[in-house]
């Protein structure tokens, strides 16, 4: 289903990292993602592809806070979260940082959706991660 739906928001949509995390995410565990939260995401790939923060990251950060207020997460729950969740892509994935994770940018030579594998990889991470945060908080683990 993930890679099918990142070919689909890629390929067919031309939607960005950062709205096809969030449309996934939202579809994985229930959660709506509101038509203005995507268009605030519209610039989110790598803030505006200047490579600076990945839009795979911050497309989770946004949706964390989403999922969190959903399920009466705290403040502070919601921000140990988005901490967490930084912290442990950092580890698994060397940076937060689109010009580390896509050191070629964004060049018209470029191959078209050059970043599937990695968003693949990343939406796959963010999954396990939300169902842990569930687990930690004692909510259901449940997704779609």
């Amino acid at each position: 289903m993930i890679r099918e739906r990142i070919k689909q928001y890629y390929r067919q949509d031309n939607l960005n990292c950062a709205i096809t995390t969030l449309k996934i995410l939202g579809e994985k565990f229930a959660v709506p993602i509101n038509d203005q939260v995507l268009d605030a995401a519209v610039g989110m790939h790598g803030a505006g592809g200047s490579r600076a923060q990945c839009g795979l990251v911050e497309g989770t950060l946004l949706f964390l806070g989403i999922w969190g207020r959903k399920n009466s997460l705290s403040d502070d729950d919601i921000i140990d979260a988005c901490r967490e969740f930084a912290t442990t892509f950092t580890a698994r994935f060397g940076s937060l940082l689109c010009k580390e994770l896509r050191p070629e940018g964004f060049s018209p030579d470029n191959p078209p959706h050059l970043c599937e594998p990695l968003t693949c990889a990343t939406i796959i991470f963010s999954i396990e991660f939300i169902t842990e945060c569930s687990k930690k908080y004692g909510l259901p683990t449940n997704t779609t």
